[in-house]
């Protein structure tokens, strides 16, 4: 009974597996086919020629080397900035004492249901106003504001690490920046790993924010793939695209496979109380 029990569960699994890898395996299948094979009637679902010159000439189509640079610049910046911000903001909603502070914690956390769309625009008008439009200041002051999200990780693992350790660094003459930096910063990793991985997605990932305050030349890559890859007739070219696509995923795939374990751990862990 447990044997086929078992046999169910990973059955399910790999179902479950293959339906969420079947996405990525299109574009896979897609970035190998030739141009005559995607306008081919009925669906050419494996190319009969896999060419893997369409990676060369999505390389070269533009300066993908450049974009890619311009992406991870930005995406570097603003995940380390914005996961010191929320470390410390969650540091101090959970071991500082102010009047006040459970309101403006949840009063934080409401911001969650708040649809970004909604600032859009007035953000935009002020970074217009205060002349940062293409920089890569917005992404700056973004990460030094901190994410709800991550505030609320933080500080529901600072609150659950022993007050005795606090105690003797007071005892030793630490203040409370010390305190943070030495013992509690360290000891959060599954946080800080969980934090650098998802807001590194957000920002490798984000389309509207560069398309808004970005222009061509110091644009990201997700731009440039989604309106790079055109023709002379200025037909999009979808095995470049899907070529392009592919090489894209992989910082996100790297940075994940190299903090998967914090970053397990940092979700199994972060909300409990």
């Amino acid at each position: 009974m447990v044997l086929a029990r078992r046999k169910v569960v990973y059955l399910l699994l790999v179902a479950a597996l293959v339906f969420f890898l079947s996405p990525f395996g299109w574009l896979l299948i897609t970035s190998l086919k030739a141009p005559s094979e995607l306008r081919a009637i009925p669906i050419h679902w494996w190319p009969h020629d896999p060419s893997w010159d369409n990676f060369r000439q999505a390389l070269t189509f533009f300066d993908y080397l450049g974009y890619a640079r311009n992406s991870l610049t930005i995406a570097g910046v603003y995940s380390v900035l914005i996961t010191l911000a929320s470390a410390w903001a969650g540091y101090g909603f959970a071991r500082l004492h102010a009047p006040g502070k459970r309101f403006v914690f949840g009063l934080m956390l409401s911001t969650m249901m708040m649809p970004q769309i909604i600032t859009l625009i007035p953000t935009y008008l002020l970074f217009v106003k205060a002349g940062l439009v293409n920089t890569y200041v917005p992404w700056v002051l973004w990460g030094l504001c901190g994410a709800p999200y991550l505030i609320f990780l933080f500080r529901q693992f600072f609150t659950n690490m022993p007050k005795e350790l606090e105690e003797a660094a007071i005892i030793d003459g630490c203040g409370q920046i010390r305190i943070f930096w030495r013992i509690f910063l360290p000891q959060s990793w599954p946080v800080v790993a969980t934090s650098l991985i998802l807001s590194f997605s957000w920002s490798w990932g984000d389309y509207v924010a560069p398309a808004l305050l970005l222009d061509d030349d110091r644009t990201t890559l997700s731009i440039k793939i989604a309106t790079g890859y055109v023709n002379e007739h200025g037909s999009g070219l979808f095995n470049l695209v899907a070529a392009g696509s592919v090489m894209y995923i992989v910082p996100v795939l790297v940075l994940f496979l190299i903090l998967q374990r914090g970053f397990v751990t940092g979700t199994a862990t972060s909300g409990l109380k």
